[in-house]
């Protein structure tokens, strides 16, 4: 089993300045769409953020990467606002009922972002033997971030709204749904079918190979349940660890992981 470059879009072997155009006109078609909606997905400054975010995005993985992202945040906005009603009652919905800052924003792709911008580098100045091997891993880690914020995203909400015996991860204790490092099996469930959905998008651009979607859900798994650790042990004891900072950990752990994983199977295959 060996990683092959040929199902990566070309755009990542040599990416062209009008590719960085072609996202900064593509984004700003579709946020000024979004902007004059009524019903609003993004603060102001949200959507500033996510122009920025999506410019980088398009810049290193083209069209195929941009879909990508584009998958998260529409699904991620919908299953936010899941159970909305009863999640308000008990006050653990998310503030500004879903709408995202640029917090959000960045919490839930810095490290999808990272990793386009290594795309765009890896492609324009590695020589083509480290073009074989890292523009795949880069790929998979790319898809694997993001995996693992749809997957905590989806197992948060699903199981604070949905969830019947939500546990703390450290002790298994009974825990109010909503709280810090709590997980339920409606949730666990919902977050792997949250990153299949990614993984499969991922799969279907052609960022990723058909084996890779497997390793997409172990590295979101494995990100999803070291962050709700952290969640119950660091994020209450230190005040700079927020929601959002944690979030980009997770999704840090996530495509670290994905890379390395997508690194073992290359020297396996």
């Amino acid at each position: 089993m060996t990683l092959s470059v040929a199902v990566i879009s070309p755009v990542l072997l040599a990416p062209q300045a009008t590719g960085w155009l072609t996202g900064a006109l593509v984004n700003t078609a579709l946020l000024a769409i979004a902007w004059v909606l009524p019903k609003k997905l993004l603060t102001p400054a949200g959507y500033l953020h996510a122009w920025v975010l999506g410019v980088i995005v398009w810049g290193g993985l083209g069209w195929r990467g941009y879909l990508v992202v584009m998958a998260y945040f529409l699904a991620g906005s919908a299953i936010t606002r899941l159970g909305q009603q009863r999640k308000e009652e008990a006050g653990i919905a998310e503030g500004r009922s879903g709408v995202r800052g640029p917090e959000n924003v960045w919490g839930s792709a810095l490290a999808a972002a990272v990793c386009a911008i290594a795309i765009a580098v890896v492609g324009a100045a590695a020589t083509p033997a480290s073009q074989q091997l890292w523009l795949p891993l880069l790929a998979l880690a790319y898809v694997s971030s993001l995996s693992t914020k749809l997957s905590d995203t989806t197992a948060s909400e699903v199981g604070k709204a949905y969830g019947q015996h939500t546990f703390l991860i450290t002790s298994l204790k009974p825990v109010p749904a909503g709280t810090e490092g709590a997980i339920s099996l409606e949730g666990t469930l919902a977050g792997i079918g949250g990153s299949a959905v990614i993984a499969l998008v991922g799969w279907g651009v052609r960022l990723i190979n058909p084996w890779a979607i497997g390793l997409c859900l172990v590295a979101a798994f494995l990100a999803t349940t070291l962050e709700s650790l952290i969640g119950a042990t660091l994020q209450p004891k230190f005040a700079w660890l927020t929601n959002e900072v944690v979030n980009g950990i997770n999704t840090s752990i996530g495509a670290v992981l994905g890379l390395l994983l997508g690194l073992v199977f290359a020297q396996i295959g």
